[in-house]
């Protein structure tokens, strides 16, 4: 009898450990971030501003990819610095690809796009400046920034200008175009911007990226832990949306290329109007139109499919009933507005103004769902 209670106890031993095995590898977390798709792309859900140890982080790269997995990113980088390694007398690590070599082994299997990064760190004008999509980040570390962004270059990057508004090198905390970016935009070697850094959203950078054709980025620049930095703050990081024809690091480069972006902070989404706005269409849908008994009252109830808490301004001629002229349908929740149309009607246009959202600074997208009434 003891033997078999042992054998029994055994057994049930390995099926906890199976099962606990089985929870942690799933990465399944509270956190998760969801953007619908819009029509004709993939909404992907990318950071590809991320440090670990390997810089001036102080996590392990696998960290980076159970946090990212945990919140249902597509894809992330880590970009660490180059010309700065703090940790280097306790991780001399001479391949500047290391953390990304990790991260792609801790990736396996589980759907997320690890692509190798760098981050060109010099002082201004220069700046910090990230390139992805790189081959090898071992030559990049050129002695003239010139020749970093060449090298880049040549191995197909994708370069972006990192927190151009940071006060730290911009004590007014206003971005300056210097004869240097100017000079890298010219010759392709500079494609993006952050227009959001960590907390930072800045409408200067957005003009910046709108006069120069640059894409519009968003990222955490997280260096210690996510929940950290973000999550115990009720907050999800900052991303970029990326709307690619599928998901694969080709197509996501395509995408970054031909600046099909929005940046993502919280209830802050930030693009072009040909990308934000169908966007913020397909985050809300409309169920159960109806008037109320025999009055020209309409009821519709309005879903948020996104992570992001939408905040409206009404623009209809109709005004509402019961209900504020600017409200909030929380993220992944519903609210029901009442609308009084004066008349009983077939359908209606609802027109919100987004008041969350910029195509350009101070600049809020009118949104229209054409609704029928049952």
């Amino acid at each position: 009898m003891t033997k078999i209670l042992k054998i029994s106890f055994a057994s049930l031993w390995m099926l906890f450990a199976l099962v606990a095995q089985g929870q942690e590898h799933s990465h399944a977390g509270a956190t998760a971030i969801e953007y619908p798709n819009i029509p004709g792309y993939l909404s992907l859900k990318t950071d590809f501003h991320i440090h670990s140890v390997f810089s001036d982080g102080t996590v392990w790269p696998s960290i980076r990819v159970q946090e990212a997995l945990r919140e249902n990113l597509d894809a992330i980088s880590l970009t660490e610095h180059l010309e700065y390694q703090p940790h280097k007398s306790d991780i001399p690590h001479p391949d500047r690809n290391r953390a990304h070599e990790i991260a792609l082994k801790e990736a396996a299997d589980h759907g997320l796009l690890i692509i190798r990064g760098s981050e060109i760190t010099r002082a201004l004008p220069v700046g910090h400046n990230n390139a992805i999509f790189i081959h090898d980040a071992n030559p990049i570390l050129q002695e003239a920034a010139e020749d970093a962004f060449k090298e880049a270059k040549k191995q197909g990057a994708f370069v972006f200008w990192n927190h151009p508004a940071w006060y730290v090198q911009q004590p007014n905390g206003t971005p300056a175009l210097s004869d240097f970016q100017k000079e890298r935009i010219k010759n392709d070697e500079l494609h993006g911007i952050e227009v959001i850094n960590t907390g930072d959203y800045s409408e200067e950078a957005l003009q910046i990226a709108l006069d120069n054709g640059l894409t519009i980025m968003g990222t955490s620049d997280v260096h210690d832990l996510i929940d950290w930095d973000y999550t115990e703050k009720a907050q999800h990081r900052p991303i970029t949306l990326v709307f690619a024809k599928e998901k694969t690091a080709a197509s996501l480069l395509e995408a970054l290329k031909n600046g099909r972006t929005v940046a993502v902070f919280n209830d802050l989404l930030v693009g072009k109007s040909e990308f934000l706005n169908p966007l913020i269409k397909a985050s809300v849908t409309a169920t159960d139109l109806k008037y109320i008994g025999k009055t020209q009252v309409l009821s519709v109830t309005l879903h948020n499919h996104s992570s992001s808490d939408l905040l409206f301004e009404n623009q209809m001629p109709f005004s509402l009933y019961r209900h504020s002229p600017v409200f909030t349908i929380p993220a992944g929740e519903s609210i029901t507005l009442q609308i009084k149309t004066l008349e009983r009607k077939d359908s209606i246009v609802l027109t919100l103004k987004a008041l969350g959202a910029f195509t350009a600074p101070k600049v809020q997208p009118i949104i229209e769902w054409e609704l029928k009434i049952d």
